[in-house]
């Protein structure tokens, strides 16, 4: 399983990973019960690998956030925990975030997503930089 074949879709909870092509979409399997649905070009979806986070200087991509997470001294803390702590927490991964664009809500999907691919068994190890993929090039 690599970041670039997870996906979120807007509107169903947790994570999916892309299975296959159809006719008139894409076949996915959830992260959390392993069901495979059917996803049509009117889903709103976001691969992992595409998203990113603002921060005062500029967008960070998750897979950075992720890595930075596992590398990270300290377990990832829960998503149920309150605002403050989550911000907290939040600042010491990635230090200069936007707070004012990046809400409780968001570290809470993000912290959601590292759980259910840890759970899962993801190589977070495995997650390389652009820099790095085009220096082996």
């Amino acid at each position: 399983m690599e970041l670039k074949d997870i996906v979120a879709i807007n509107g169903k909870p947790g994570l999916y990973e892309v299975k296959a092509q159809s006719k008139g979409g894409i076949i996915v399997e959830s992260l959390i019960d392993g069901k495979k649905t059917p996803i049509t070009a009117t889903h709103n979806i976001s691969a992992l690998n595409e998203i990113a986070i603002y921060t005062h200087d500029e967008e960070v991509p998750l897979r950075v956030i992720f890595k930075s997470m596992f590398e990270n001294e300290k377990k990832a803390i829960s998503p149920k925990e309150n605002g403050a702590v989550l911000t907290s927490y939040f600042k010491e991964i990635l230090p200069n975030f936007d707070e004012e664009r990046v809400y409780t809500s968001n570290i809470k999907k993000i912290l959601q997503w590292y759980h259910l691919l840890a759970s899962k068994n993801f190589d977070f190890a495995s997650i390389v930089e652009v820099e790095e993929i085009e220096e082996k090039e």
